[in-house]
């Protein structure tokens, strides 16, 4: 006869088992869709907030928009871009209005400081990331069931990649955001039975608007993810009936409607410079060849994945057998063609960047959980059930990894991080350990868990500390200090973006001879050399007969050129002319 366990002994291995209680969490969240949303939210912020106020302007993009937004707020001039000196002509006008609304409405609160506060201008991409994964919920409802939509948005939440847009002041959560949208609408008017196919304008209007925000915001990208779907469906089905409950005569003319004002607006702005540059030469350079050094062959999106879909690329890996099997059912056709002939696209491309792909995420999440749910993820003793040992693993390369960049860095052991990073290997550890004994469900929400330990630890306490990555900062302490104007500041050649951003719009770009030029005319006036520099800055000072000092040297390495840098920052003693 066999003895049960007595109910203090039960309830106290409930209290120890982290599986047991994640998945009872989870049970409790999918029960109702607002508890689902309450707990996607607060997952997502747990994800995305760390260092999302702490880390410096990453160049270059992040810095190229921010900059461009806080000259537009400058000037006055919503409609053309421009950076520093120069036109920026590559991407249309939406996140500069988003991120000038952002940091408007943050200079309401905090004063004119809000126009240098990059946080302001990461907030768009923050509060689309979290967006993205209530819309991957929302699309997943069309083909799982709550359970399996919380689980889908669960493993956006937890996405390595969307964690990395979130953070920086540019396109991309934004653009996910847009095409989220018009992917849910399609795919309910997609699954709908061909007899009740009828026009859906709230549908349509959703998709229209959408895809009209999309190309605001980058262009024909969020085009290419939608136009290469619905030409794919259109393929296999022999047929565009699908696109019906769309009202693509209604919506086409609005979508139109919402994108050519600001598009004709600059054309006459710049004289068509614009569309010259943003179509001849960023767009079809960036197909024909590696534009900026950012050359990859194809398969280097299939090989990137694994880490910038991490963890959630265990399931995917382990829901592909059943997406090949089941190709031809509705709900699994929708998702691959969704996702293959884009993949295939940018695969073919020669520019190769981890965020292009990022639209296509919520796809693998859904096709993973749509698996989930019908029972045909691995088992545990199958040879894909070893995946869920990439949960600890990578966390364990990744923190080997950072460990010696601080070394290398001379920002020490990285010490305030290393129990973070203990608790978060073990919990990813003890997720792969649990996989045979609670499934797939469990074990994926314990790896979350430890994803998010893991997050804070790399974000919040590791990145921000790297001092010798953000030159950038410590040359604007300099200027601070100093008490100089940006326009009696000179650079070369340390001449990064985020430089222009926290010194100030005016800061001059030139070479030894104009800052040796700059510093003669006196007063608070600073140059900053890079060490290789100095003798032909100095060369020219003395040709002038500059009277100079140096007031700091900033050491550090910059991770765009790859190399350490010691860039001397030099004071004029010469009276102001």
């Amino acid at each position: 006869m066999a003895i049960s366990e007595p109910a203090s002994d039960k309830r106290r291995a409930f209290d120890l088992d982290l599986p047991a209680r994640l998945a009872h969490v989870f049970d409790g969240a999918s029960a109702r869709h607002g508890r689902a949303i309450l707990l996607l939210v607060v997952v997502a912020f747990l994800a995305f907030l760390p260092g999302f106020f702490q880390l410096s302007p990453i160049d270059r993009d992040e810095a190229r928009f921010a900059q461009a937004t806080k000259q537009m707020l400058e000037s006055g001039n919503y409609v053309d871009i421009r950076f520093h000196t120069q036109a920026r002509h590559k991407k249309p006008v939406g996140i500069y209005w988003l991120q000038a609304a952002s940091v408007k409405a943050g200079e309401a609160v905090i004063g004119p400081s809000a126009h240098g506060s990059i946080w302001l201008y990461r907030l768009p991409s923050l509060f689309a990331a979290v967006g993205a994964v209530l819309l991957t919920y929302w699309t997943a409802l069309v083909f799982v069931s709550r359970r399996g939509a919380l689980l889908a948005g669960l493993m956006m939440a937890g996405c390595v990649l969307l964690g990395v847009e979130a953070r920086l002041a540019k396109t991309d959560a934004v653009l996910l955001f847009t095409i989220l949208g018009s992917m849910g609408a399609l795919a309910r008017a997609y699954m709908r039975p061909a007899g009740e196919r009828q026009g859906d304008l709230p549908l349509g209007f959703i998709f229209w608007t959408s895809l009209a925000a999309g190309i605001l915001v980058k262009g024909p990208m969020a085009p290419l993810f939608v136009g290469l779907t619905i030409a794919a469906l259109v393929v296999v089905e022999r047929s565009a009936g699908f696109m019906r409950p769309l009202k693509p005569l209604l919506g086409l003319p609005w979508c139109l409607l919402l994108v050519l004002p600001w598009f004709v607006a600059i054309y006459y702005v710049t004289n068509g410079a614009f569309y010259q540059h943003a179509v001849g030469v960023d767009m079809l350079g960036k197909v024909a060849e590696g534009a900026e050094g950012h050359w990859g062959p194809p398969g280097t999106y299939f090989l990137a994945v694994w880490g910038t879909f991490w963890p959630s690329i265990v399931l995917a890996a382990m829901a592909a057998p059943f997406a090949w099997r089941n190709r031809r059912e509705p709900a699994v056709r929708f998702l691959l063609c969704w996702l293959v002939p884009s993949w295939l696209a940018f695969e073919i491309a020669v520019t190769k960047l981890p965020h292009y792909v990022l639209p296509l995420y919520p796809a693998l999440a859904i096709l993973s959980a749509l698996a989930l749910e019908r029972g045909a993820l691995a088992k545990a003793g199958s040879r894909l059930a070893a995946l869920v040992w990439l949960w600890p693993v990578l966390a364990i390369v990744l923190s080997i990894g950072l460990g010696a960049a601080y070394l290398y860095l001379g920002s020490g052991f990285g010490l305030a991080a290393w129990p973070l990073l203990v608790l978060a290997i073990v919990i990813l550890w003890w997720a792969a350990r649990a996989f045979p004994r609670i499934g797939m469900e469990g074990a994926f929400l314990t790896a979350l868990a430890g994803s998010l330990v893991l997050y804070l630890a790399v974000w919040q306490v590791m990145l921000p500390q790297m001092r010798a990555l953000w030159i950038s900062e410590r040359l604007a302490a300099v200027v601070k200090e100093q008490g100089c104007p940006a326009a009696n500041v000179a650079s070369f050649p340390y001449q990064e973006p985020s430089l222009v951003f926290l010194v100030g719009t005016q800061i001059n770009y030139g070479l030894p001879n104009e800052a040796a030029a700059l510093l003669k005319k006196g007063g608070c006036a600073l140059a900053f050399l890079d060490e290789r520099f100095t003798p032909a800055f100095e060369k020219h000072a003395a040709a002038l007969g500059l009277k100079y000092h140096a007031v700091a040297t900033i050491a550090g390495f910059t991770y765009n050129g790859g190399r350490p840098t010691s860039i001397t920052v030099f004071r004029s003693d010469e009276a102001p002319q």
